[in-house]
């Protein structure tokens, strides 16, 4: 596919990091368009995306594709390249599983936690309470492996990509811990992932933001 490709995200977004890997690892070049969330969203991205309003979207000339997940078995199914996918239907399937229970137990519900601004100790300890034990069953499924997709960076890698940063310094998870490390240091998804001192100080700045608002409306 010769069309010009251009993805949209914002600066450490762990769902717009999924398709730039994903492009990465099929060798196809695009333009990285960077929109200024919450508040500045783009008309580009309000036509785009006219649903949720939200990062990533992937445009190809004048089509354009949602939710980062969707996006990587797109370009997975369109683009020539190393698969993200198994070839097998079963591990095809296994591979989507684990890639939504990761979205649904640990992305959205992580970040979530970090921007609540009421800071409530109770939940956000039942919540890194449960997140410990889904670690455990995510380190089930890497057991004598390199990575989820096996000796190669696949669909639940990419889904589990904004755990890599934060994961190399959780050693009481040897075997995700040792993921976090090789996934952070592969050349296509170094090139892509947020600087870690960056990403920090980004979330920190937000918080402390929602805390004030929240402060002003007691």
């Amino acid at each position: 596919m010769s069309e010009p490709v251009k993805v949209l995200s914002a600066f450490g977004s762990i769902y717009g990091h999924r398709p730039e890997v994903a492009l990465r690892i099929k060798g196809i070049p695009y333009e990285l368009l960077l929109e200024d969330l919450p508040n500045n969203k783009s008309e580009l991205l309000l036509t785009c995306n006219p649903v949720h309003k939200l990062v990533p979207v992937l445009i190809i000339v004048t089509r354009s594709i949602c939710e980062s997940l969707i996006i990587v078995e797109y370009i997975d199914e369109a683009f020539e390249g190393p698969p993200l996918l198994p070839a097998d239907p079963y591990e095809r399937a296994t591979a989507r599983f684990w890639a939504q229970f990761i979205d649904q137990k640990f992305a959205r519900p992580f970040w979530m936690s970090i921007c609540r601004a009421d800071g409530d100790k109770k939940e956000e300890g039942e919540f890194f309470k449960e997140a410990k034990a889904n670690l455990l069953l995510l380190e089930g499924q890497l057991k004598g492996k390199r990575f989820f997709g096996g000796d190669s960076i696949g669909l639940v890698d990419i889904a589990a990509s904004g755990l890599a940063r934060w994961l190399q310094a959780f050693e009481e998870f040897p075997v995700l811990h040792r993921w976090a490390k090789a996934y952070a240091g592969d050349e296509r998804a170094k090139e892509c992932l947020p600087n870690m001192d960056e990403l920090v100080s980004k979330f920190t700045a937000v918080r402390k933001k929602l805390q004030a608002m929240a402060e002003v409306q007691k």
